[in-house]
């Protein structure tokens, strides 16, 4: 797929507009509690009575502008191609009444490379609240639906507790590891998705544990995956996939090196340490993936500290070729 620069012209920060929508009938939340039977179900009577308590009414927001993005070209350039489209789509709706709409979205590439960290920060940048589901560590298939209340131990799914229990209309649900999904559940884990992301049938998603509609149109889908092979069609067809690659090498010093002042900065130690770190272990450190920066500068750190220095040096590192260092007793 094609890249562009990712030089963007400079827009100031926007602040957030608001207005309420309803995500579920109060009405059909009543009828459904009237008919339990006395006694019983008290899982489910408890489920009822927080949505009566916490109302039907949430958030819905959108930036009044378009939001400063810079940082995320800077901090995340090999997600320049997704960049571009948020950008695109949030300039459809700014400076008028129209809903904020992100068309669903599959972040694909090899492990490590930052898609998780990109969808956490699609959710700040939005300022939409978030959902979190891991596929990979997925102990039920109706982790999105829920079940049915008559099965032991069931509970609401996914969807229905981040737009029931939270404060926005519009959270960005963030689906990872998605061709993780294991298909040996009496549940299909992803079948709750062939109508979720689809706007029409999202308007009345029913979870299957508290069988009562609700408005699960405004979420903000963002899958993330490995293999797509192991992804259903119809599902890839629902959204717009992006091949996401390692970033080269200028690419990776840029993040590491961003890393770095972020890590010093955040920390009241931090200023006990040199402001840059040494090209040779800024060079030494783009060799490694995204993911484990953050571990590796957190590891020089301290050893820099133990040993009285303000300056990183390569010893500092761990060892690239070792991830586990074993423990116990030599024989």
């Amino acid at each position: 797929m094609s890249r562009s620069t990712g030089l963007v012209p400079r827009v100031q920060a926007s602040i957030p507009l608001a207005h309420m929508r309803t995500v579920f009938r109060v009405h059909d939340v009543e009828k459904r509690l009237d008919k339990l039977p006395p006694r019983e179900h008290e899982t489910l009577r408890a489920t009822y009575e927080r949505m009566l308590e916490k109302g039907a009414e949430r958030f819905q927001v959108k930036p009044s502008g378009l939001p400063a993005m810079e940082h995320l070209y800077e901090e995340l350039p090999n997600f320049t191609e997704v960049l571009d489209d948020i950008k695109r789509q949030l300039a459809l709706c700014q400076d008028s009444r129209d809903a904020l709409e992100i068309t669903p979205m599959l972040l694909l590439g090899p492990p490590g490379i930052g898609k998780t960290h990109f969808a956490r920060e699609v959710a700040k940048l939005l300022g939409t609240g978030l959902g979190f589901v891991s596929m990979s560590s997925l102990t039920a298939g109706w982790v999105l639906s829920g079940a049915s209340s008559q099965w032991k131990g069931a509970r609401p799914g996914k969807v229905f507790e981040t737009l029931v229990d939270g404060v926005y209309a519009n959270p960005v649900m963030v689906v990872d590891e998605i061709d993780k999904a294991r298909t040996e559940h009496a549940y299909d884990p992803l079948g709750a998705l062939y109508s979720l992301l689809e706007h029409d049938t999202a308007e009345a998603f029913t979870d299957e544990f508290a069988e009562v509609a609700i408005d699960a149109s405004q979420l903000i889908w963002v899958a993330t995956a490995n293999d797509e092979r192991a992804i259903p069609e119809p599902i890839l067809n629902r959204m717009n996939v992006f091949e996401v690659q390692p970033p080269d090498r200028d690419a990776a010093r840029l993040i590491a090196s961003r890393l770095y002042s972020s890590i010093r900065a955040a920390h009241d130690w931090g200023q006990r340490f040199e402001p840059e770190p040494g090209e040779a272990v800024l060079e030494r450190m783009a060799s490694l993936a995204p993911r484990e920066m953050r571990r590796a500068w957190m590891t020089a750190f301290g050893n820099a500290r133990l040993a009285g220095r303000a300056a990183l040096e390569l010893a500092d590192l761990p060892d690239a070729g070792s991830r586990r260092s074993p423990i116990g007793f030599m024989q």
